[in-house]
């Protein structure tokens, strides 16, 4: 079986090494093609690349286009039926390849099949996913989800993960597409640069009848945030750029719940900045800690503003 591996590096080179190797070890007689985008890497990925891993196809950009336009630059490429988008620091065991292959081929309904996550430390990451929500995405930033424990949140980790799950959407980090589904409703919205081309994609391909699947029967070590730090600020949570992931988010929510959706966003988030703000004064924490909130809400302003109420991406 061909299996076609997509992979966009920016700035680790440091992981290239692992990444390919784990592949390899886990091939076991498929016939892998690597096709990878090096979105203007800083550090000697290219070369890298050339040297190292000169049977990978390779694309190089002059300028970082983002995550979704570099995955959909390899669309042209595809032979096989079934494509894996993987991250540079995403390794995968030696039965991972064969075991979610073996399960997209008994399951003809599968358009896309994610896998069990978990940290250098073997923590569990966030799998297995609900789609986001005004509503829920307010109760995770102010903590108040404890409250209203029947809200569907976006990661619950509360059940057996050991268990296949059909859920809403996986994490892009290990992602295996169907290529039919890639010739019926196609890859990512270019309009994200970075965060929620995933969420989207899933939202697009369920609609289309497809299932998108948790699969726990192997395991991918996903380090995370390993790109994304050397191109600005992480954010505390969720190791994410705060100002990609604010644009990503109005974007997506206006694209799938029209303005009524992005208002009640914007409000909620309002709401929320302003509770999180009089909360750190109650509790001590100063005015500076307070003053971030206010940021956050200035920054999701601005972003909108320059998005056209979140009709077209700022990049």
């Amino acid at each position: 079986m061909q299996l076609d591996i997509f992979v966009v590096n920016y700035n680790t080179a440091n992981l290239l090494q692992p990444m390919f190797a784990a592949c390899d070890q886990a091939a076991h007689g498929l016939q892998l093609r690597y096709w990878v985008v090096d979105n203007a890497s800083r550090d000697d990925s290219v070369a890298v690349l050339r040297a190292q891993f000169p049977h990978a196809g390779l694309e190089v950009n002059a300028e970082n286009v983002g995550f979704g336009r570099a995955n959909n630059q390899l669309l042209k490429h595809v032979q096989g039926d079934y494509v894996l988008l993987l991250n540079t620091d995403a390794f995968v065991a030696p039965d991972t390849l064969q075991r979610t292959l073996a399960y997209m081929q008994a399951h003809p309904r599968c358009g896309v099949l994610g896998v069990k996550l978990v940290g250098r430390d073997g923590v569990l990451q966030p799998s297995c996913r609900y789609f986001p929500t005004p509503w829920n995405v307010f109760l995770a930033r102010t903590g108040l989800a404890r409250w209203l424990p029947k809200t569907r949140m976006v990661d619950d980790m509360d059940w057996d993960h050991a268990r296949v799950r059909e859920c809403d959407w996986v994490p892009g980090c290990y992602y295996l597409v169907r290529r039919e589904v890639l010739d019926q409703v196609g890859l990512f919205d270019p309009r994200y640069f970075l965060y929620y081309e995933e969420v989207d994609h899933c939202k697009r391909v369920k609609a289309a009848g497809w299932q998108v699947v948790y699969c726990p029967d192997t395991t991918v070590v996903h380090i995370g945030g390993e790109s994304a730090k050397t191109a600005g600020a992480l954010s505390d949570s969720g190791r994410q750029i705060s100002v990609l992931q604010i644009e990503s988010e109005l974007l997506y929510f206006r694209k799938h719940l029209g303005r009524a959706g992005l208002l009640g966003h914007l409000c909620l988030t309002a709401v929320g900045d302003l509770y999180l703000g009089v909360k750190d004064l109650l509790k001590g924490r100063g005015w500076r800690a307070a003053a971030f909130h206010g940021q956050h809400w200035r920054q999701t302003w601005r972003l909108c503003r320059h998005t056209r109420w979140a009709t077209q991406p700022t990049r």
